[in-house]
C-alpha cells in the first residue's frame, strides 16, 4: 500500500549530503531519486542552484522521506525539536546502531535510557539539525 503521509526535509544547499549521510549510515536506508534544480523544473531557478535537490527521496526502513533544498533567495528556516521522526528499533543492536550514526558530530539531547515502557529511549539531533527520537521495547 503506498504511504499516504511522507515527511518532507527542506534544507539550505545541504539535502543531498543529508541524503548520502542517512542512506550510507543507517540500516536498509536507499536513495530512490534525486533530481538537482534546472531552469525546466522551476521557473525561479537562479545560476547557482544547479548543485541544489528540487527533489529527493530516500527510504529508510520501509518509511518514505522527501527531500527539498530551497534556492538561496529563499532560505528555509532551520529544524527545531518540534518536530522529529520516531524510530522504533526492533533490537537493541539496531538502535545502538542508529544512534551512534545519528549522535555523531550532532547533539543528544536524552538518552539512552529507560523511559516508561521502553528499554531504551533517546533524542538525538544528527548534524543537519533533524531531530530524532529512538526507542527499543
Amino acid at each position: 500500500m503506498k504511504q499516504r503521509i511522507t515527511p518532507f526535509f527542506t534544507f539550505n544547499g545541504r539535502a543531498e549530503e543529508a541524503m548520502n549521510f542517512y542512506t550510507n549510515n543507517l540500516p536498509d536506508a536507499k536513495i530512490l531519486k534525486l533530481e538537482k534544480y534546472s531552469k525546466n523544473n522551476n521557473p525561479m531557478f537562479k545560476e547557482g542552484d544547479e548543485n541544489r535537490v528540487f527533489t529527493g527521496l530516500i527510504s529508510f526502513l520501509s518509511q518514505e522521506i522527501m527531500f527539498l533544498d530551497m534556492t538561496a533567495a529563499y532560505p528555509a528556516p532551520e529544524f527545531t525539536w518540534a518536530n522529529s521522526l520516531l524510530v522504533d528499533c526492533k533490537s537493541e543492536e539496531e538502535f545502538d546502531s542508529i544512534f551512534k550514526t545519528l549522535s555523531t558530530d550532532g547533539q543528544v539531547m536524552m538518552g539512552p535510557e529507560p523511559v516508561a515502557h521502553f528499554r531504551k529511549g533517546a533524542w538525538v539531533v544528527d548534524k543537519f539539525g533533524v531531530v530524532w527520537q529512538l526507542v527499543w521495547e
